[in-house]
């Protein structure tokens, strides 16, 4: 069974016992977290999807951890000019597992 959850603006694909890295959620390491908009719900045999929402359709998850992503590297530049500029970004990452989806 899976279930296509939105988290944080996103939509995930989630499964029981499977581990997603979605952008910073707030938290601590081993808080339980219930995601409530639930899009889509996929049992093998029969298919729901929401108009917006599944109603009575939740995803529980724990967070595992906090961390930063790869570094990005944001690089601008106009020829003959002179003007050359140089910024990184590590986008803010929260790893999750799901327990279970009911």
């Amino acid at each position: 069974m899976y279930a296509i959850v939105e988290i944080a603006g996103q939509q995930f694909k989630a499964e029981a016992g499977k581990k997603l890295y979605v952008h910073r959620l707030e938290g601590n390491e081993g808080d339980k977290l219930t995601f409530d908009k639930v899009l889509l719900t996929d049992n093998g045999s029969a298919v729901s999807v929401g108009v917006p929402t599944v109603a009575g359709v939740a995803v529980t998850a724990t967070i595992l951890r906090h961390l930063k992503g790869d570094k990005v590297i944001i690089f601008k530049k106009k020829r003959r000019k002179g003007y050359k500029k140089l910024n990184g970004h590590r986008q803010s990452f929260t790893q999750i597992s799901v327990d279970s989806i009911a």
